[in-house]
């Protein structure tokens, strides 16, 4: 029986697809991330705007085009969110986000013809309130991604997650660090992931200094998916810098460059706060990669609070922007207190972001002189990786590359110069081998 296990929205979704996959490996059968003919397709779904419950739903019609007989099995937080709209899509079993690999038991329902999985197709658990710890992914990449946390205490007034995901809960430090030793020698990189990393704990106190200690004793790069502007105080930077592997990129949320919108949103900060945050961060890594999320045309913004926004973020000087316009979500306080934007006045406000996104992007590159790049795969004759603050570099791959440097490059990390501005990042030249 071929299975093929597709994913929309974050890399903690993408986590859990691993974790599936490698525990349907386990018991024999043929699996795949990739949209192919399968017998069974496993949907992972995503519910943070509107257009990424949209992409969930399409997706069956997607993978019914490679074989109209297939069985559908859906999960995720479009699921949680709304099982009806999937059922009426005629798939054949849906939970939520809880219980994800218990899709493995009713898959052999199905291969041993045993009808009882299709009883009572729609098996939304109650959201847990300690961390569901049955999930480990096998990975075989240059960088892996390991989960730490799930749920989310922050409830800010535009988001959904914590009502699909539950409250925060942290993962045992033992499971992570037993995952990490498992992890295959080419890997060269660990990605630290979950709904809210910031919230790590143990023992109900922040440790997430602590956890990446005990991680950087494994000789690994270490990276952080995502921050938040609470965490960062001269005691956990000073930590940081203290590391042997930590790459210096962080992702701060920000959200709005505005602090009467960032109240409106429920974000616990202002703009001045968060501007002395990463103040801090450049105290102790001048050259760090700093991105951030951005939501244009929040409910009730007006012309001077965007211009607030772009002009914070241009003195930031961030080094990229995740843009996104405001999608609004039913179940959220934003939606129920205030009125929507026009979608042309979030468009426009878009493509000014945007724009100042390339001029941000090319600054940051221009300060970078050199770096080390994890080479991760080969791409139009280029090997390509990410330095450690994350910039994308190309590399040409040709003959004489090879005989200098002892044939092929992937999974190693190399010292480059740092070029001109190519594609997403930059050319770069290697000047010699790390590894």
């Amino acid at each position: 029986m071929k299975i093929c296990v597709m994913t929309l929205g974050c890399k903690v979704n993408k986590y859990e697809s691993d974790a599936l996959i490698y525990n349907l490996g386990l018991k024999g059968y043929d699996t795949t991330d990739k949209l192919e003919p399968a017998d069974v397709y496993v949907i992972n779904t995503c519910a943070v705007t509107g257009e990424a419950e949209k992409k969930s739903r399409q997706m069956i019609a997607r993978c019914r085009k490679f074989n109209k007989d297939a069985k559908f099995f859906v999960c995720g937080c479009a699921s949680q969110k709304n099982t009806t709209q999937f059922i009426e899509k005629g798939v054949d079993y849906v939970c939520g986000t809880a219980g994800k690999i218990k899709i493995s038991e009713y898959i052999d329902k199905l291969a041993k013809h045993d009808k009882r999985y299709l009883r009572k197709h729609e098996r939304v658990l109650k959201l847990p309130k300690s961390y569901e710890d049955d999930l480990f992914a096998k990975q075989s990449r240059t960088r892996a991604y390991i989960k730490i946390q799930d749920g989310c205490n922050n409830f800010c007034s535009y988001c959904i997650i914590p009502y699909l995901r539950g409250r925060s809960r942290s993962r045992a430090i033992f499971s992570i660090i037993n995952e990490a030793s498992k992890l295959d020698k080419n890997i060269k990189e660990i990605v630290l992931t979950g709904i809210n990393v910031t919230d790590y704990k143990i023992d109900d106190k922040p440790s997430l200094l602590t956890l990446l200690e005990e991680l950087d004793t494994f000789g690994k790069r270490l990276r952080l998916s995502s921050m938040e502007e609470s965490l960062v105080d001269e005691d956990f930077v000073k930590g940081l810098k203290n590391l042997n592997n930590f790459c210096p990129h962080f992702h701060l949320s920000l959200q709005s460059g505005s602090s009467s919108v960032l109240k409106r949103m429920n974000r616990h900060y202002t703009a001045q706060q968060f501007k002395q945050s990463v103040e801090l961060i450049r105290k102790y890594f001048p050259l760090a990669g700093i991105t951030t999320d951005i939501i244009v045309g929040f409910p009730g913004e007006t012309n001077e609070e965007f211009e607030e926004t772009y002009n914070f973020i241009k003195e930031i000087g961030f080094s990229a922007l995740h843009i996104f316009q405001y999608s609004s979500r039913e179940g959220t306080v934003a939606s129920k207190l205030y009125k929507d934007l026009p979608p042309e006045v979030k468009q426009q406000r878009f493509e000014r972001l945007n724009e100042l996104n390339k001029m941000l992007k090319s600054n940051f590159i221009l300060k970078n002189k050199s770096g080390e790049v994890l080479i991760e795969e080969v791409e139009d004759n280029y090997y390509i990786g990410y330095t450690k603050n994350y910039i994308r570099c190309y590399i040409e791959n040709d003959d004489k590359l090879k005989k200098k440097f002892g044939g092929d490059l992937l999974d190693r990390v190399v010292k480059v110069k740092i070029g001109k501005e190519y594609k997403e990042g930059a050319l770069a030249y290697i000047l010699e081998i790390e590894d």
